[in-house]
């Protein structure tokens, strides 16, 4: 009888143990299977197909988890704050056209702002004043959304929506129709009140308290097709946006299908509180491409307390033209951090100008709150009240001071200043040419037009450091550095003196078509 050989510690004979750790293997798989499956199924409806795993345990885990995972829906908290939701119509006298092609000077957008080319607002449907298309003389309709904030039939929507009305109608979510008074509007945020005459438990929506986080869910509810009304979805993407709609802008941005007709409607929280008024939309196309902007609802109490009070909003004024704080003007400036909002120009006999503050001075912060930036500090005086007496630190020529001042009331109207006198070559020289630079500069009161301060820019070399940064034949230079100039020698000065502070820049303060701003212009070394 042959001996059999031990094959015992072959690599081919482990047949018996690997097939025992298959076993293992195949119902740990098994198990992790099943799990997911009802994870899975559990998110579907009762109808899909769940039953790949039919004993009466694999079926009890499914039902339990569809039961706790199933996604809530927002029906509930529509079902409650969709009634507040008011359809407003309005009626507007259309003015004789301007102008033979139709364009009219009653268009909301100032010609090449940004708002005009690319936002588009809510509640502006074709033929309304401002707009080609329509006939001249004849009365037109527009179309918004607004919502009851009290029982009493206060109500809020956008200026731009009842803004030179004759008639404003609401039809209510019940679909009954009532006449609407326009008790007061604010421009500067595109808000308004009115007030609904014909019940006193007209239902209403509370203004949120908290300010919304990045990624909340935002419910759009309102009437953008005139159809009735609806609701859309999103979320808050962007908060403390600037669309370029004047100095206040503080807009929520929201990821939602918001569509014309929804202006003025609300942007709900998950609470059931507006935590926004819509009021335009991106839009290159005309048509809603899922982002559009709310005022939040911080700005909308405040300006609503006053229109109910008093039809209008009064705004605290320091009399400044302001501009940011770029990291070039800051390192200008000596300063750490690109932050504040400096001073371009004090208006005469403004609070500022009679409290001391001067042309360069960095604004830092109000009652001791930090300023962040030139926005920052137009809504933070804007918010107070006129009269109010206000302490405001200030980095002036490189020291901290502190000025105390009282506010004025910020003007309802501003007037446009214009420089029409555009011909400034008239009996100048050639002028001298400003070395690194790349303009040429001549004494401003060799050039007709120019006034007696500061040298005016003849000449400006198109591939230069002053042309990137905006500088144009006809501007005047009136500082270089901190220091007054009126000669080209005088600014070739404030630059040498600046590089030999070791300077990447130096500042210089402009006059352009009658405003003043400051502009960081890059030196070379050497």
């Amino acid at each position: 009888m042959t001996d059999r050989p031990d094959l015992s510690n072959l690599p081919s004979y482990r047949q018996p143990r690997r097939s025992v750790f298959s076993a293992r293997k195949i119902a740990l798989m098994a198990s992790v299977v099943a799990g997911l499956s009802a994870a899975i199924y559990g998110f579907g409806p009762p109808t899909s197909p769940a039953d790949l795993f039919s004993t009466p345990a694999h079926a009890q885990v499914n039902n339990e988890v569809r039961k706790v995972e199933r996604p809530i829906g927002f029906a509930d908290i529509v079902e409650r704050v969709k009634p507040s939701v008011i359809s407003v119509k309005v009626n507007i006298k259309e003015k004789t056209a301007s102008n033979d092609d139709g364009d009219d000077a009653q268009s909301p957008f100032q010609p090449g702002s940004p708002m005009e080319r690319f936002f588009r607002r809510f509640g502006g449907p074709d033929g309304f004043p401002g707009q080609k298309g329509g006939g001249r003389g004849r009365v037109v309709q527009g179309q918004g959304s607004g919502f009851f904030i009290s029982a009493d039939g206060f109500a809020v929507t956008n200026n731009h929506v009842v803004d030179g009305a004759d008639k404003v109608e609401v039809t209510t979510d019940e679909g009954k129709t009532y006449t609407a008074k326009v008790i007061g509007t604010d421009q500067r945020t595109d808000l308004a009140l009115i007030k609904v005459e014909g019940s006193s438990n007209f239902p209403f929506a509370k203004l949120a308290d908290g300010k919304p986080r990045i990624g909340d869910w935002v419910l759009a509810v309102g009437n953008p097709f005139g159809l009735g009304g609806t609701v859309t979805a999103g979320i808050v993407s962007a908060s403390g946006r600037d669309i370029g709609n004047g100095p206040y802008d503080d807009f929520i941005q929201i990821d939602a299908p918001v569509n014309k007709g929804n202006s003025g409607g609300p942007a709900f929280d998950t609470n059931g509180e507006v935590m926004g008024v819509n009021t335009a939309i991106y839009s290159p196309s005309g048509g809603s491409v899922g982002i559009a902007f709310s005022i939040p609802a911080s700005t909308v109490k405040s300006v609503v307390a006053q229109l109910k009070d008093k039809g209008s909003v009064s705004r605290g004024w320091i009399g400044v033209q302001i501009q940011p704080v770029t990291s070039d003007i800051a390192d200008s400036l000596g300063m750490k951090k690109a932050e504040g909002a400096l001073v371009a120009e004090p208006q005469a006999n403004g609070p500022a100008a009679k409290a001391g503050i001067e042309s360069g001075d960095v604004i830092t912060s109000v009652n001791g709150e930090s300023v962040k930036d030139a926005r920052e500090l137009a809504r933070t005086i804007g918010g107070l009240a006129p009269g109010a007496t206000v302490k405001l630190n200030v980095l002036h020529k490189g020291q901290d001071k502190v000025v105390n001042l009282t506010l004025g009331q910020l003007p309802n109207t501003v007037e446009a200043k214009a420089d029409t006198d555009k011909d400034t070559g008239k009996g100048a020289s050639r002028g001298t040419d400003v070395p690194k630079l790349g303009m040429t500069v001549a004494p401003a009161d060799s050039v007709a037009g120019a006034g007696k301060e500061g040298v005016v820019i003849t000449e400006v070399d198109p591939k230069s450091a002053a042309a990137e940064r905006g500088f144009k034949e006809g501007d005047v230079i009136l500082e270089v550095g901190g220091k007054s100039v009126s000669t080209a020698g005088e600014v070739r000065d404030a630059i040498t003196t600046a590089r030999t502070d070791n300077k990447n820049s130096v500042l210089m303060r402009v006059k352009s078509g009658g405003q003043s701003r400051f502009v960081a212009v890059p030196i070379a070394k050497g």
